[in-house]
């Protein structure tokens, strides 16, 4: 199989020693996304709603810079700081991959990478005629 470093200048740049996405075959493995803005690197003071948009757009560029898309993601796994806000995560997430529903985990953890109030990764297909 190839494997491929996927980067974009779309995306938030990462802030570790890390890629933004890694393809193998016809995998995509996205690596978590926080709020930053992808313009200046800098974390987003907003709300945890806007935060949440920041995150989930941050996915979609990096899935369709990979070949990719949302309604091809098989699995997201989201750590958040406070599972209080789990009925708004949901609502907004819903907005962003409609009826494909992939497989899912999400854990409260203590912290995240700046004091973020939450982080997502997700995996996804590509299809051959991608490459």
């Amino acid at each position: 199989m190839t494997r491929s470093i996927i980067k974009t200048s779309k995306a938030p740049a990462p802030v570790g020693p890390y890629s933004q996405a890694v393809s193998s075959g016809n995998i995509l493995y996205v690596s978590g996304q926080i709020p930053l803005d992808p313009e200046n690197g800098e974390l987003i003071q907003a709300t945890f709603a806007e935060q949440c948009h920041r995150v989930l757009l941050n996915l979609q560029i990096i899935l369709e810079a990979g070949g990719s898309g949302l309604d091809r993601v098989l699995k997201v796994t989201i750590y958040m700081k406070d599972l209080a806000q789990f009925a708004e995560l949901n609502e907004i997430y819903a907005e962003y991959f409609g009826d494909s529903k992939p497989a899912r985990a999400c854990v409260e953890v203590s912290n995240l990478p700046k004091d973020v109030a939450l982080e997502m990764d997700a995996i996804a297909e590509i299809s051959s005629t991608d490459h």
